[in-house]
């Protein structure tokens, strides 16, 4: 499931992370030792109250008037709240000083360009020509540009081990730093409520080190391998041009074609776009590298057949409320078509 690859919010992974963690922690240390003193007070209260009463009741005369009991009161009650709270306001000036420095991205080697719509996210890359969705590739150690748009109503974009989080706003760009120190993957989500399916608008970040960085954007920017190719040798999975022991056209790749083609008769392609292809859809994110991706449906299913089979034929059963529709097909044409979508890599 994928939910259990969720990764918590600890530890952080970035330095504005870092700092804004640091900020947390001092809100827990303060708030629990004023929740430990503030519960302490009431029942010292409590019980020095009920003593004095049964004093009264044994001497038969009014108790002492409280003496130094009015100075503990002022202070607990109203000097040591007032410094707590401006100790904890220098903090947070000081947490917004630091991370505003560190989201100022205008020297970024590496910009990404993400625009979040209801509800996925579509993920460009201006330099490298790479479009994907859902899955943000960073190289470690530097800063990452991130300019955020949004097409339909407002999101947020956090990345809680990573960085805090920004809105989306339709009309403006907003940008932010992402800034790994250690390849992984991170998760992230919406964080702004934006619809049905708000819970399930979630995305990866994946940090590579610099040059598997630059192997993905290299893949990532070639086009979808075509399945009327046929390579050499001992590369065609048929073992020779003509598909091997089980004669012409039995291979792998005549149903990898039989999918292409479905796929492109179909309603997809005025959705969705693959490199390579007439398929030049915008409506929908961009499938060219599709099986290259840890998950479908902005975090909803695992990139599986099984999974791939669900979200084309019932895709409002398994994501009420998104764009998609469902597609009607046989059981032969739904095969070639998954086996032709993992083919995308």
């Amino acid at each position: 499931m994928i939910d259990a690859r969720i990764r918590s919010m600890f530890p952080p992974a970035g330095d504005v992370a870092d700092r804004v963690d640091s900020h947390w922690q001092l809100l827990l240390v303060v708030g629990s030792v004023v929740w430990l003193v503030v519960v302490t007070a009431m029942l010292v209260a409590v019980l020095r109250r009920r003593r004095a009463e049964r004093e009264e009741r044994d001497d038969d005369v009014p108790g002492d008037e409280p003496g130094r009991g009015h100075l503990v009161v002022a202070f607990l009650g109203g000097v040591a709240p007032a410094l707590i709270i401006l100790g904890i306001m220098a903090d947070s000036v000081l947490t917004l000083r630091d991370t505003g420095a560190a989201t100022d991205a205008s020297r970024a080697p590496v910009v990404v360009e993400v625009d979040g719509r209801q509800f996925w996210w579509e993920v460009r890359y201006p330099d490298h020509d790479v479009e994907t969705a859902n899955e943000i590739h960073i190289p470690t150690g530097q800063d990452v540009r991130i300019e955020l748009t949004s097409d339909d109503v407002i999101h947020s974009f956090w990345v809680p081990q990573l960085a805090g989080k920004v809105d989306l706003v339709p009309g403006r760009t907003n940008v932010l730093t992402l800034h790994a120190d250690e390849p992984g993957t991170y998760w992230g989500r919406c964080a702004e409520y934006c619809g049905l399916q708000h819970a399930w608008m979630r995305f990866v970040v994946v940090a590579h080190d610099a040059p598997e960085y630059a192997g993905w954007l290299e893949a990532q920017a070639r086009p979808a391998r075509s399945p009327d190719r046929v390579d050499d040798g001992d590369d065609q999975p048929g073992g020779d041009e003509t598909g091997g022991d089980d004669g012409p056209g039995a291979g792998p790749d005549t149903e990898v074609a039989a999918g292409r083609e479905i796929f492109m008769s179909s309603s997809c392609v005025y959705c969705h776009t693959i490199a390579g292809t007439e398929a030049r859809g915008t409506l929908g994110p961009d499938l060219t590298h599709l099986a290259s991706r840890q998950a479908i449906g902005a975090g909803v299913l695992p990139n599986d057949r099984e999974s791939l089979a669900r979200w084309i034929t019932e895709p409002q059963d398994v994501k009420p409320g998104n764009a998609m529709p469902g597609t009607e097909l046989d059981d032969d044409e739904l095969d070639a078509l998954i086996t032709y979508l993992e083919s995308l890599e």
